[in-house]
């Protein structure tokens, strides 16, 4: 059944029972505050604040922007974006969206005003919903991003460009609209980036968000009793495909603004969170908090926290180890999956195989996994070959892309990418990635844009860019530069240079060395990784070469 169902189930039988809370520890809510008002505020200055909505809410926002799509003639295969942080209209917004039979269309938030346009005319969107802290973004591609679209603001002091989702959705029926929608219909549009890092638009049916939510309450036995702890962005797989484990179990859960360590421990005590999704990088900075005594655990209600889980990059097994030792009555799981496969969980360890930690687990419910070598035949145990997975969430294509999707998708079976390998007991492990993508907590970072960037430095006469092991984050960025002849380059002048790339893409490492390119012309990457030890941590510390 299409995903739709559970919601409207939940309004049904929970009516008056919380969905959704959306938690902000650090700030109050900015959006009644004008564009230049909020350029002007601290952070540190706002009072904490809290929002909340039923199930029976939670449906009728979603019936109304629905029945408003549907009035501005918006139809079934139409697609709308939604450029949003999180907040309590993402998730009816984008339950609207597929009640009327569009398709959803999440954009990552961190893109630029280029990158929007870009995405929005490789996926034909004709509705952009965007939020109060992208107005500049959008400001300065409104004329060409507005031609045949229809731009809605989410929030107070609607600028003249947009048409405000308040005064939209203010006299629309609360009634779920008439429209039959199955499995095989269309749902969403989710972006990835290959070596190129250039987006491809990932097309799935409806079968893959309803693969994806059954899933993710099979594998962590999400009860009506459980409240699970939201931090990632929605606009990610991962994030929204973990929530909807509440979804289909009909329990709250909890929208949280920021990362830090005391403000996710502070709202699994003060919210009594059950199941907590965390990033490497946020388990660390948990854990060295822990240590330092800013955090002690005896002034917070945990006891009812059962089960911490991690995704989106390989998870060193030391950190989990140090945290069964701080938090020894946890479950633990962790999911690897990718955007093509509806997002994480076509592999995952299990919370009974904590024995196992380091590998990324066994295939998924309704998933089939094999490792191939370049022949496309299976490898043989324990050995290294590229990582393969089949069932209901792999996606339909790259939309208006059969190029990349023949290169992906071979006779049902997804190929990941990702080298890995199987032990005797049928645990997969990544070894390394095929491709080139730097993943640093949980974000993917594409270096060709990296070094197209720092190619416009007038001393540089090459650049590469790779990702080095850190405990961390995963990985970091090390850009590798060769200088032109009879000049001279310093780690500063770089640093300061890069300042014009977003702060996740600019390099934590500097290098000034010759750059090693093969006979074809092409960096050679694995030559620079030997050099510089840029192992994989995961398998490094599984003792996989």
């Amino acid at each position: 059944m299409p995903v739709t169902e559970f919601l409207e189930r939940n309004a049904r039988l929970y009516p008056d029972e919380v969905a959704l809370v959306e938690l902000n520890p650090e700030e109050k809510d900015t959006r009644r505050l004008t564009w230049k008002e909020f350029e002007l505020i601290e952070s540190n200055r706002f009072e904490p604040y809290r929002r909340e909505i039923t199930w029976r809410v939670f449906d009728e926002k979603a019936n109304r922007f629905a029945n408003m799509l549907l009035s501005r003639n918006i139809k079934k295969g139409d697609k709308v974006a939604i450029l949003m942080y999180n907040c309590l209209e993402w998730l009816p917004i984008y339950f609207g969206v597929l009640k009327t039979g569009a398709i959803a269309v999440p954009f990552n938030f961190r893109y630029d005003a280029d990158e929007i346009l870009y995405c929005a005319e490789l996926a034909e969107v004709d509705v952009v919903v965007f939020g109060f802290e992208f107005i500049g973004r959008i400001e300065g591609i409104a004329e060409k991003l507005s031609k045949g679209r229809l731009l809605i603001y989410v929030g107070d002091n609607c600028p003249g460009f947009a048409e405000s989702y308040r005064e939209l959705v203010a006299d629309c029926s609360s009634v779920a609209p008439d429209i039959k929608i199955t499995e095989d219909d269309f749902g969403a549009i989710y972006f990835s980036s290959g070596t190129t890092g250039f987006p491809k638009a990932i097309l799935h049916k409806h079968r893959s968000l309803t693969q994806a939510a059954e899933m993710e309450q099979k594998h962590h036995n999400t009860g009506r009793d459980d409240i699970f702890l939201c931090i990632p962005p929605l606009y990610h797989t991962g994030a929204k495909f973990h929530w909807m484990g509440s979804l289909v179990a009909g329990s709250k859960a909890v929208l949280l603004k920021g990362a830090k360590p005391k403000t996710i421990i502070s709202a699994v005590s003060s919210e009594r969170c059950t199941i907590v999704w965390l990033l490497v990088p946020w388990a660390q900075d948990i854990l060295d908090s822990i240590d330092r005594g800013d955090i002690k655990l005896e002034d917070y209600h945990l006891s009812q926290w059962r089960l911490m889980h991690v995704g989106a990059q390989p998870v060193p097994p030391s950190l989990i180890k140090r945290w069964k030792q701080v938090f020894p009555n946890h479950d633990y799981d962790t999911n690897y999956g990718l955007s093509e496969s509806t997002g994480p969980g076509c592999v995952h360890l299990g919370m009974e195989n904590v024995r196992k930690v380091g590998a990324i687990g066994i295939p998924g419910y309704r998933w089939e996994c094999k490792i191939v070598g370049e022949d496309d035949k299976p490898v043989e145990q324990g050995k290294v070959g590229e990582l393969c997975v089949k069932g209901p969430g792999v996606m339909t294509c790259y939309y208006n892309n059969p190029e990349a999707t023949a290169e992906t998708l071979k006779d049902g079976w997804l190929y990941t990418g990702d080298m890995a390998m199987q032990d005797d007991e049928g645990f997969i492990y990544l070894v390394d990635r095929k491709k080139d993508v730097i993943v640093s907590g949980g974000e993917n970072i594409y270096p060709v844009q990296i070094e197209d960037f720092i190619r416009t430095n007038d001393k540089v006469k090459d650049v590469a860019v790779i990702g080095l092991a850190d405990k961390r984050l995963g990985e970091i960025t090390a850009a590798i530069i060769e200088v032109k002849e009879g000049m001279e380059l310093t780690k500063e002048e770089i640093d300061e240079f890069c300042l014009g790339l977003p702060r996740y893409k600019r390099p934590k490492v500097v290098l000034f060395e010759d750059i090693p390119r093969n006979a074809t012309g092409k960096i050679e990457k694995p030559a620079l990784r030997k050099r510089h030890g840029a192992d994989n941590l995961v398998a490094k510390e599984n003792g996989i070469e």
